[in-house]
C-alpha cells in the first residue's frame, strides 16, 4: 500500500494557521522573533560653539544673576549678624589706673648714721646706687621709713643727727625722681600737730597747723609722691586730710599726683567720710597685713587662717595694698610673696637682703679645712636662694606689670574641697589636720589666673570635682621654686609643702 495514497494520508497534517500544503508547511517560521530594542543614546559633552549657545541663553543668564545675589545677600547676612554679636557682647571695660595703682611698693628703712654707713650697709649713699636695680625688679615706689624724730614733725629744720644731713634726703629724692621711681615719706607716730605736749591747748595748734602745712610743702617741692600715716596717729582725721589734700593740689596733676597712705594697725580701720566734699577722697591707699601682729612665728595652720580670713573679706571702698606684717617661718616667705603679688591692690614688700644687689651678709673663711668647706656650703646656699628670690620677685612683678587680670581683674575665691587631701601614712595614730589647699581666681574678660596656695607641710592632690566650671588646662605663670615650667593639667596636678602656684588657664586645645 502506497504511503501517499490519499490526499488524507499521513503525508502533512495542517497546524492551527497553517497551510495544509506542502509549500505552505516549509515556509510557515517555527519561532516568531521579537521586537527588537531601541538604541541607547550615550550622553556627550557639548562642543564648544553648543556651550556657547546655551551660555548665552536667557535662561542661564537668569539664573547666574539670581546665584550671585544670593550669593551676596548671604556674606552680608553673616557680616551683619557678627557685628550684632560682637556689639552686644559684653567686653571687658579697660580701668585707667593712677601710677600709685598700678605701682610695686618696697618699703626700706635706711640706716643713716656714719657708723653703720662706715661698716657698709644699708643707707641713703647705698640705697642711691640701688636703685636702678631695684627699677629694674619692677619696683614702681619707695617708702622711706624712719626719717624722722617721732618727737618733732618733720620740718625742713628739724630732721634729727638719726636720718642724718638733710643733702643727703634730697639726693635721694633727687636721684630716684631720676630713675624713675615715686618716693613716699612714712610718718607714721610722728608728732605732727604737736599734741604731744599736753601743754599745748588750741591755740597752739593754729600755729603748729601752718608749720606742718609749711613741712608739707617743702617736701613735695623736693619730689615728694606721698606720706605714709598710721590710723592711730592724730594726723588721720577728715579735717587734717583735707588740708592736705589741699595742699597737694598745689603740686599734683594727672600724672603727678601726691597721696596719702594709711597703714592699718586695729582690725577694722576707722572710715572717714566727708559729707561736704563728697568728691574728695581723703585716703588714697590703706597698707593692710596679711598675718597678725604676733611676738612668735606663727604655724602652718594659723598663717592658713589668716589667708582665708583675707580672702573671704569683702573689698572696700578703697584701694587696699598687702603687706605681710606678722611673722612667719622662712618657708613660707615665698608663698607670701606670691599671695602678695596677686591679690587685688598694690603689694608693698619691706626689705629684704635676698633681693639686694649687694647683700651685706659675708662669711669669714677659718683657717681649718672643715670650716672653709662648711662656709663654702652656706655660701652656695645662700647664692642660690638669692637667685631664686630674685627670679621669683621679678616674674611676678612682671608678670603684674604686663596682664590686666592681675592689676584690676575681678577676685573670686574658691573654696578648697577639703576631701582632697592627701592620703597619710598607714599609721594608726590620727594625725592633725593639714590646712587646706587655698585657692583664688582673677579673671578679666576671657583671661583668667589661677593661683593656689599650700600652707601645710604635706604634698597635696588636686581634687578632679574641686571646680568643674574652671578649664582644666592651663600654662604655668610662676611658683614658689621656680621649677614649673609650660603647660600643665588641673587634674593631674599636686602641690608641694609650702608651695604656692600661679596658672593661667585655657580651654583645652586652644591657647590665649
Amino acid at each position: 500500500m502506497p504511503l501517499n495514497a490519499g490526499d488524507t494520508g499521513y503525508g502533512s497534517v495542517a497546524g492551527p494557521g497553517l497551510s495544509s500544503t506542502v509549500g505552505g508547511s516549509e515556509s510557515a517560521p517555527l519561532l516568531i522573533p521579537e521586537d527588537e530594542p531601541e538604541p541607547i543614546q550615550q550622553w556627550q559633552p557639548l562642543s564648544k560653539e553648543e556651550l556657547k549657545l546655551t551660555a548665552g541663553s536667557p535662561g542661564w543668564k537668569k539664573v547666574r544673576c539670581y546665584l550671585v545675589l544670593l550669593f551676596w545677600l548671604a556674606w552680608l547676612a553673616m557680616l551683619a549678624i557678627a557685628i550684632a554679636i560682637i556689639t552686644m557682647s559684653p567686653r571687658p571695660v579697660v580701668t585707667q589706673l593712677k601710677w600709685w595703682q598700678k605701682s610695686l611698693f618696697y618699703q626700706v628703712e635706711p640706716e643713716l648714721t656714719l657708723e653703720k654707713q662706715a661698716e657698709g650697709s644699708w643707707g641713703i649713699n647705698a640705697l642711691c646706687d640701688e636703685l636702678p636695680y631695684l627699677k629694674s625688679l619692677g619696683i614702681g615706689a619707695l617708702i622711706l621709713q624712719g626719717l624722722f624724730d617721732k618727737k618733732a614733725y618733720p620740718t625742713n629744720n628739724a630732721t634729727g643727727e638719726r636720718i642724718g644731713t638733710l643733702p643727703q634726703i634730697q639726693h635721694l629724692l633727687a636721684e630716684s625722681n631720676k630713675a624713675g621711681l615715686k618716693v613716699l615719706l612714712n610718718v607714721c607716730d610722728v608728732d605732727l600737730l604737736g599734741l604731744g605736749d599736753e601743754a599745748g591747748n588750741a591755740s597752739k595748734t593754729s600755729g603748729v597747723s601752718g608749720t606742718v602745712h609749711h613741712a608739707l610743702r617743702f617736701w613735695l617741692e623736693q619730689g615728694a609722691a606721698g606720706f605714709e600715716i598710721c590710723d592711730t596717729d592724730a594726723a588721720y582725721s577728715e579735717k587734717t586730710l583735707l588740708e592736705w589734700k589741699g595742699v597737694f593740689k598745689e603740686f599734683g596733676s594727672e600724672e603727678e599726683e601726691r597721696i596719702v597712705v594709711v597703714k592699718q594697725t586695729s582690725d577694722v580701720l576707722p572710715l572717714l567720710k566727708s559729707s561736704s566734699h563728697s568728691n574728695v577722697t581723703v585716703v588714697d591707699v590703706v597698707l593692710k597685713s596679711i598675718l597678725p601682729t604676733s611676738q612668735h612665728l606663727l604655724s602652718s595652720e594659723e598663717v592658713a587662717a589668716a589667708i582665708e580670713t583675707q580672702l573671704q573679706t569683702k573689698e572696700d571702698d578703697f584701694w587696699p595694698s598687702w603687706t605681710v606684717g606678722g611673722k612667719a617661718s622662712r618657708d613660707l616667705k615665698n608663698l607670701l610673696l606670691v599671695l602678695m603679688m596677686t591679690l587685688p591692690g598694690s603689694p608693698a614688700v619691706s626689705y629684704d637682703e635676698d633681693i639686694n644687689q649687694t647683700p651685706s651678709v659675708s662669711l669669714k673663711v677659718n683657717s681649718s679645712h672643715r670650716d672653709t668647706n662648711i662656709s663654702l656650703d652656706v655660701s652656695k646656699n645662700e647664692e642660690k636662694n638669692r637667685r631664686l628670690a630674685v627670679a621669683l620677685f621679678t616674674s611676678l612683678s612682671h608678670s603684674r606689670a604686663r596682664e590686666k587680670a592681675l592689676q584690676f581683674g575681678s577676685f573670686t575665691f574658691l573654696p578648697f574641697n577639703s576631701s582632697s587631701s592627701s592620703s597619710s601614712s598607714n599609721s594608726t595614730l590620727p594625725s592633725p589636720p593639714s590646712p587646706p589647699i587655698l585657692a583664688f581666681l582673677r579673671s578679666w574678660g576671657c583671661v583668667h589666673f589661677l593661683i593656689l596656695l599650700n600652707v601645710g607641710p604635706g604634698l597635696r592632690p588636686l581634687d578632679p570635682a574641686w571646680a568643674p566650671s574652671l578649664p582644666k588646662a592651663g600654662v604655668f605663670v610662676s611658683s614658689t621654686r621656680m621649677d614649673r615650667m609650660g603647660a600643665t593639667s588641673l587634674e593631674a596636678l599636686e602641690l608641694r609643702p609650702h608651695e604656692a602656684i600661679v596658672i593661667k588657664l585655657f580651654e583645652a586645645g586652644s591657647y590665649s
